[in-house]
């Protein structure tokens, strides 16, 4: 019955409209009071103690990530990716999607991937002659691959939820990320094909050169951070740090593209991004606690191991599951609800970890794609100044790339688990 209560009053609020924090915070502790002995004083406790230090990666990689989408690093990554693919059929949504690949190791959000290449890309498909839906599709969905190439937020609050290396999570979603990233190109070059477009002359060597030297300092940051990780040089956290530093240190002495006047307003916009991600995560750690106390994880994982359920039988209900609570709520929030749940079944049915976290990011990456709260698509439709009905209905042949790189990363492990545990040895 206290299940029940708390679902029905969690999705009743997110139908009228509450924020989802409010709408977890709300739910829990109303469920505590009335079914529960529970000492509801005790709530901020929770909510402090559910703050762990790994956290303090995020504000770190949000201010990172402000910083070099304010500046010009968006169009020298974009310039570069023109003068790799640009020559090719279909060559310029491919770069636009090569940028967003290279500028999601930079930003860690989905969001501000889609904006920052954007802006710059969405004018120069048009006047190119691309139709504006398949411009939109290609850099909304791109944009998603925000939250699986490493640095992710969406990553750094799983590994937190499910106590597992965050450095192992962002090795796994190298390859996925990749994947899909490229998957995403050979459907650009075929369509483009199939639209009429030709190859063009492909840069010369001296404009490919010109393009990575305008690039580098905005590139580096890739390898600084992830390099760093990989090598045991510093952990997430202290990656975090770093990246925030040098993005400040390019933005301002070597790009000269963020005035010192124009700080307030960057660091303004990371801290509200901050302060929204951290007021769901403190709520969440009180929903994730209270299942806990109550044993529904355990009571779930026993009633499906009773039925004999297979791991991939199980997966397909978590795909389900996660498609279905993407369309309502913020990643973040998703998978601080549904990894107490979920994670304890995968675990008794031998599915690693890590891997479940992959599955759960690329799910999330689709439930940024789909109303009625898809964040990508609201970005977009600002942005290009469609409706959400265009947009969304642009996004569908993108969206089916995108359930089929699910699929591959879901029932074959070793594209998530074979970095890791290369590493490893």
């Amino acid at each position: 019955m206290s299940v029940a209560f708390l679902l029905i009053v969690l999705f009743g609020l997110l139908l009228l409209g509450v924020p989802v924090a409010i709408s977890l915070g709300v739910s829990a502790v109303a469920t505590m009071l009335i079914f529960t002995s529970y000492d509801i004083m005790g709530v901020p406790e929770i909510m402090l103690n559910g703050l762990k230090p790994a956290l303090m990666a995020i504000p770190m990689f949000i201010l990172a990530g402000s910083l070099m989408s304010k500046g010009s690093s968006a169009q020298r990554i974009v310039d570069f990716a023109k003068s790799i693919v640009g020559h090719l059929p279909g060559g310029l949504p491919m770069s636009a999607i090569l940028a967003c690949i290279i500028f999601a190791a930079v930003s860690g959000s989905s969001p501000a991937t889609v904006v920052a290449i954007g802006s710059v890309m969405f004018a120069a498909l048009k006047a190119a002659g691309y139709p504006k839906s398949y411009s939109v599709g290609a850099i909304t969905s791109a944009g998603s691959l925000g939250i699986l190439i490493p640095p992710s937020v969406v990553m750094i609050v799983y590994g937190v939820t499910a106590e597992v290396s965050i450095e192992k999570l962002f090795m796994a979603g190298v390859v996925p990320g990749l994947m899909i990233g490229g998957m995403m190109m050979l459907y650009a070059y075929i369509g483009a094909r199939r639209l009429g477009f030709k190859s063009t002359t492909p840069a010369s060597f001296k404009e490919r050169w010109s393009k990575f030297k305008e690039a580098f300092w905005a590139l580096l940051i890739v390898f600084v951070v992830i390099g760093g990780i990989y090598a045991g040089i510093f952990t997430a956290t202290e990656a975090a740090g770093i990246s925030a530093v040098y993005a400040f240190v390019v933005s301002i002495f070597v790009y000269k593209d963020i005035k010192i006047k124009d700080l307030y307003a960057v660091f303004l916009d990371a801290a509200i991004t901050t302060a929204m991600i951290f007021f769901i995560i403190g709520f969440a750690v009180v929903f994730a606690h209270l299942l806990t106390s109550e044993r529904i994880p355990h009571i779930i994982a026993e009633s499906l191991v009773g039925m004999n359920m297979t791991w991939w039988m199980f997966l397909i209900l978590v795909n389900i599951v996660l498609f279905i609570m993407g369309q309502f709520m913020e990643p973040s929030s998703v998978v601080m609800i549904m990894t107490p749940l979920l994670l304890p079944i995968a675990l008794q049915l031998g599915i690693d970890p890590i891997h479940f976290g992959i599955i759960m990011i690329v799910n999330m990456e689709i439930g940024m794609l789909t109303p009625p709260v898809g964040l990508n698509l609201f970005v977009a439709s600002s942005l290009t100044g469609l409706s959400l009905k265009d947009v969304t209905i642009s996004i569908i042949p993108w969206l089916c790339v995108l359930l089929v790189g699910l699929v591959l990363t879901t029932y074959v492990p070793e594209i998530s688990l074979w970095l890791p545990n290369l590493l490893e040895r």
